[in-house]
């Protein structure tokens, strides 16, 4: 039987191959060089927004006066965050634990873009590791908005391209079943859901300010 593809040219096993494909997590998932794109792409945006934060976080630490490129107004305000124990949960800058995540999305992403087939429970662990990111990220999103208020240009980058990857991530174990894909389905429906909330409360938290630029 010939397999059909889904939106991103995965190859979608039929349902009476779910057991031989489906469920064994040493199995190769063949993902599209599409996914693998867009794992490269977003690994890389978010490399490169915690390296730059990095940076800025040393400069800070160096010469408390200095003024972080991303500190544009009293709302979008790098030096603001940095400053704050949020922004070192575990006793060193958060921007840390970034670099080397999203160094690990990116090596996923150019495998898959290079047409590499990785076994399922690669995929499990980078959704479970982008999973505790994505429990951060709201984490921070709260942090922000509701005790530091402030944002952090460079750290609204992260929150964005983390759901994507964490979502892309999930796709890859779900996909071989009914179940899966139909879970796989509701990701993509909640995705800009999430987004939609985010939006909504910086905007209503800081209607105050934003309405002075009106």
């Amino acid at each position: 039987m010939t397999d059909t593809t889904d939106e991103y040219g995965d190859t979608l096993t039929h349902p009476q191959d779910d057991d031989a494909a489906g469920r064994g997590w040493t199995s190769l998932v063949p993902v599209s060089r599409v996914v693998g794109v867009i794992v490269l792409v977003a690994g890389a945006i978010g490399l490169l927004a915690s390296a730059t934060l990095t940076v800025e976080r040393f400069e800070l630490a160096l010469d408390p006066s200095y003024t972080p490129s991303c500190s544009i107004n009293p709302v979008l305000s790098c030096g603001s965050v940095m400053v704050t124990d949020q922004a070192a949960i575990f006793g060193f800058p958060n921007p840390l634990i970034g670099i080397a995540a999203f160094s690990v999305i990116m090596v996923t992403g150019a495998l898959a873009a290079a047409g590499v087939s990785l076994p399922r429970w690669y995929w499990l662990g980078q959704t479970l590791g982008t999973l505790a990111g994505f429990a951060m990220v709201n984490w921070l999103v709260f942090q922000s908005l509701y005790r530091i208020h402030a944002l952090c240009p460079y750290c609204m980058v992260v929150w964005t391209v983390t759901p994507v990857i964490l979502v892309l991530s999930a796709g890859r174990v779900l996909r071989s079943s009914r179940v899966g894909r139909e879970i796989r389905s509701w990701l993509w429906v909640l995705l800009p859901v999430w987004y939609a909330v985010v939006i909504v409360a910086i905007g209503v938290e800081f209607w105050d300010y934003w309405s002075t630029l009106i």
